[in-house]
Parts: structure tokens; sequence; C-alpha cells
């Protein structure tokens, strides 16, 4: 496949207001947990990762004000582009999500627009798909660009698990981190957003894209089926195929894991049943352990972190596996790499 190279990284989340402060703090394993306004069944309050924006809003306009200063942390690397020459993939919460708000899929999009006083170019869209929206965002991205010759795309994605109706139906399905149940997730809230465009056209390192894959899971969170990981394993080998490598030439893992046990059970799975060859680290980040469950905006959260450990050295390796999963069983599984910057 074409590579396609991560550019710039835009960030609010729970634990800072940009990409830089909150790449620090998650790298620092630094987390913004504290009571929220909603209490569990049990009469306690839920814990929650809460942005602190300068005004209490709800709703769509704290989605709008999430993802906004992340657009506009890409839009510092645009060059002479101008952003109404770039699409925009706007990602959101999947339409079955319990509590979603209204509007997300028309609204949203021209009220940042709005926001930013931009048009983006026509081919911009709406990715309603939650956790794996970014994944695939970032797959839509690589045709634009390759194919029709955009000169960059801009992925952004806002999301907040904060909605009392939300927190409701998770509690009741025993998926919330609660005072009675801990095996669940911390609700948190972020907006972020990454400019991808094709590689060599930044001074600093790039994260390159270079395999990408998919699977479907029937072993789903909600079913009663025995868990054998085998989209992620279909989704692992896809990548691998793609980027020409194996599992035993990455570094590390970065993924959208929540907290919730079936998450890192099915990652333990997929890497045992592909894995040849003894590893002696293969470590595993998740920013959720910093910033809660954000949904969909945790896949741009996740290739912002890379971005951040591959220019700032930290990462423990050149070639890191990204992985992500949807409630209803859909995997994507990418091999990113680290690029060097360009020689002028």
């Amino acid at each position: 496949m074409l590579p396609l190279a991560v550019l710039a990284s835009g960030m609010v989340t729970g634990v800072g207001l940009n990409a830089p402060s909150s790449c620090a703090a998650i790298r620092c394993a630094i987390d913004n947990f504290s009571e929220t306004r909603f209490m569990d069944s049990g009469g306690e309050w839920i814990i929650g990762s809460q942005v602190p924006l300068e005004q209490p809003w709800r709703g769509l306009p704290k989605l709008i004000h999430m993802a906004v200063p992340a657009i506009r942390e890409c839009f510092a690397h645009l060059g002479d582009v101008r952003p109404e020459m770039i699409p925009l993939l706007l990602c959101v919460a999947e339409p079955e999500r319990p509590g979603r708000l209204q509007g997300l899929d028309d609204q949203l999009f021209h009220d940042i627009e709005a926001e930013l006083a931009v048009h983006f170019h026509p081919r911009s869209g709406v990715i309603a798909r939650g956790r794996v929206a970014g994944a695939l965002a970032m797959a839509d991205a690589r045709r634009l660009i390759h194919e029709e010759r955009m000169p960059f795309c801009l992925i952004a994605g806002t999301d907040s698990f904060l909605v009392a109706a939300t927190l409701k139906s998770y509690e009741e399905k025993d998926r919330l981190l609660t005072s009675k149940n801990s095996n669940g997730f911390i609700p948190g809230e972020a907006g972020a957003a990454v400019l991808v465009g094709p590689p060599g056209r930044s001074k600093e390192p790039e994260l390159l894209c270079v395999g990408m894959g998919r699977g479907q899971e029937k072993a789903t969170i909600d079913s009663d089926e025995p868990l054998r990981a085998d989209g992620l394993v279909a989704a692992f080998s896809a990548a691998f195929a793609e980027a020409g490598c194996t599992i035993g030439d990455i570094d590390f893992r970065i993924t959208d894991s929540n907290g919730e046990q079936y998450w890192f059970k099915e990652a333990a799975l997929a890497v045992t049943r592909i894995l040849r060859e003894h590893k002696q680290l293969f470590e595993i980040w998740h920013a959720a352990d910093c910033i809660g469950e954000t949904g969909a905006a945790a896949g741009l959260c996740a290739f912002g972190v890379a971005l951040a450990a591959t220019r700032k050295h930290y990462a423990p390796g050149q070639s890191a596996l990204c992985h992500f999963g949807s409630d209803d069983g859909e995997r994507l599984a990418m091999v990113l790499a680290g690029g060097k910057e360009r020689q002028n």
C-alpha cells in the first residue's frame, strides 16, 4: 500500500487542552479522574474524566468546543494550503449509542465550520462509528490523498460519555465502573484531530501508516459465544500483509482498550494466536488509563500519542500496532512506523 503520514495532531482531553500537554500527562500516567454530577445505583458519585473548559457547556456546544481547538492545532501545520482545499472527516458516536445526542449527523459538522469560519472541501463527511471511526477515517483519507490527490486530509473526533442516559444504560449492562462494579470503564470526553497527507511533507519526523486491516468478531462483548479473537486476528493478518512484516517486527501496541477485561483478553488471545517467536517485552499503551473512555475520539488520541512518542523519541521502538474495536464486533488494525525528518 501507499503509506499515509500523520503530520500533526490536536487534543482536548481531561488532562490537557492541547496535544503537547495531553500527551505529556498521558506519558507520565497522570489522570484527572474526579466525581461527576452523576450518581450510580449504589448512591455514590460516578467517577469520570471531564474536560475543564472555560464555560460549563453541555451537549453539542461542548462537543464543538472540544473539537474546534484540536482542529486549530492542526491548522498551524497547513502552510500555504487553505482549509477550504482539504476534506474534514468528522468522527462521532455510533447511531446505536445509548443517550446519543441529536444533531451529530448533520448539525455538528456545520456548527464546527461556523465556529472556525471556514468551509471544508466538498469531499468532507461524518463517520458515525464511535471507537472505530478514527481508523475508518484513516482508510478514507488514504483514498482521498492517493487516488483523488488531496493535499491533506483532516480527521477530527469529538465525543462524551458524560451523559445521563448513556451512563444509565452502561451501568445497567454492568459495563460502567461504579461502586458496585469493578469490571467497567471510566467515562470520559475528548476532542482530537490529526492532519494526514503523503509522506515527505513535514520537516519533523513523520508517523507513517504502512498497513491496515479489518475483521469482524462474532463473540462481541454482549454475546455469550466463546471468545477466540477471530476478528482481531483477521485484522492483524491483513495489516501485516499490507505492511510486509510480522508481529515479530512490531515494537509496541497502542489500543482503545478502556479498562473492561473483555478488550484485554481479546488482545492477549489475538497476540497468542499469531506470535511465533519470543518477545522479551511487548508494551501495550491505552490512553483511557488517563482520559477515560472517549469513544469517537479514542482512535485519534491514540494517533496523537504515537506521533508525540515518535517525535520525542520515547517510544519503545520505531513500529507500533494500533488496534480498535466496536461493541458490534468490527475490528481494525494499523501498522505505524516512525519516519525520518525531511532533509533540506
